[in-house]
C-alpha cells in the first residue's frame, strides 16, 4: 500500500470518527435537536413541547415516590414543576452531549426523573434533623447468628466503631455515619453540608478505604459490614 493510499485511508477514518453523531440519529431525534438549536418561534415552540414532556415524566416520578411524602403537607405537584424546569435547563445546556445511544426523548426523560427523585428526597427530609453521629449500629447486626458467629460479629462491629473514631477524619466520620449508618440521602447531606454529591462520594470512598485497611491489619474484612 502506498504512502498516499495510507494517508487517504487514515484521513477517511479520522473524518468518520469526528463526524457529528447526528448523522446516526433517528429522524425524530435529529428533528428535536434541529428545532431546539433553531432561533425565534420555532425554538420557542420546541422548548415548550419539551417542557410538556419533561413535566409529564416528573409527575410520574413524584407519583411513584409519593409514599415517601405522606407526612409532607402542601401541593406536591410543585415538586414536579420545579423538577421539570430544572430538567429543561439541564437538557438545553447539554444538547451537545447527546450521542444517540437512545431516542432523544428517552435521554431527556432521564433528566426529569433524576431531578424529581432528588427533589422528592429533599422534600421528604425537609425539617428533619440530619444525624452526623451514630445512634447505634443495630442495622449491621444479624440477630439470627449462632453463639460463635455472634461473638465474631460483635468483635467486627466493635473494631469498626473503634476504627471510625481513630482512623477517619472528623469529616469522613460524619459522611460515613450519615450515609451508611443513618441512611441520609446523599443529595440531602450535600445540601446540608454545602458540598456536592461528587465530593461526598469521594469522601465516602476514602473513609471505606481507611476502614478496610484498619480491619485488614486486624485480620477482619470490611465487606461483611458493607453488605448489611
Amino acid at each position: 500500500m502506498t504512502a498516499t493510499v495510507v494517508t487517504a485511508t487514515v484521513g477517511a477514518v479520522e473524518r468518520t470518527l469526528a463526524a457529528p453523531t447526528t448523522g446516526f440519529l433517528d429522524d425524530e431525534s435529529r428533528e428535536w435537536l434541529r428545532a431546539l438549536r433553531a432561533e425565534g418561534p420555532e425554538r420557542d415552540e420546541a422548548v415548550a413541547r419539551l417542557h410538556t414532556l419533561l413535566l409529564k415524566a416528573a409527575r410520574f416520578e413524584v407519583a411513584r415516590r409519593r409514599p415517601t411524602l405522606q407526612h409532607v403537607r402542601g401541593d406536591l405537584d410543585e415538586i414536579a414543576v420545579e423538577a421539570a424546569a430544572d430538567a429543561l435547563l439541564g437538557v438545553l445546556r447539554r444538547l451537545d452531549d447527546f450521542r444517540g445511544a437512545s431516542r432523544f426523548t428517552t435521554w431527556a426523560y432521564k433528566f426529569a426523573l433524576y431531578e424529581a427523585a432528588v427533589k422528592v428526597r429533599k422534600r421528604a427530609w425537609q425539617g428533619r434533623e440530619v444525624l452526623l453521629e451514630a445512634e447505634g449500629w443495630e442495622p449491621f447486626a444479624d440477630s439470627g447468628l449462632g453463639p460463635d458467629a455472634e461473638v465474631e460479629q460483635r468483635e467486627l462491629l466493635e473494631t469498626v466503631r473503634e476504627g471510625v473514631h481513630s482512623v477517619l477524619t472528623p469529616h469522613q466520620r460524619q459522611v460515613l455515619i450519615a450515609l451508611a449508618v443513618n441512611g441520609v440521602p446523599i443529595d440531602v447531606l450535600a445540601e446540608r453540608l454545602g458540598s456536592t454529591r461528587g465530593a461526598l462520594y469521594k469522601t465516602l470512598h476514602d473513609a471505606r478505604r481507611r476502614l478496610r485497611g484498619h480491619l485488614g491489619e486486624r485480620g477482619l474484612a470490611f465487606a461483611s459490614v458493607e453488605e448489611k
